[in-house]
């Protein structure tokens, strides 16, 4: 199975509470359409069709990389593996 990037999943998690907090202060449809295109992206990434399960797996795969022996590489990944 292939894991996603922990870099890219603390991306697209960040853009999601940034999108949720903008639209809960006040409603946008294009914070709206943002919002449902990033929810979209990060339940296939996570391999999930709710966003609540998408989030929750997003969350245990980025504590499991902070639990990764960093370790440095050539190419300054610290250790992270890309999703190949």
């Amino acid at each position: 199975m292939l894991v996603p990037d922990p870099k890219v999943v603390r991306k697209l998690l960040t853009r999601y509470a940034s999108l949720r907090i903008a639209q809960a202060e006040r409603e946008r449809e294009a914070t709206a359409r943002e919002l449902e295109d990033v929810s979209y992206t990060l339940c296939v990434m996570m391999g999930t069709t709710d966003i609540h399960d998408a989030v929750g797996k997003a969350d245990a795969l980025l504590a499991e990389a902070g639990r990764t022996p960093a370790t440095t590489d050539p190419d300054g990944e610290n250790g992270l593996r890309l999703a190949v």
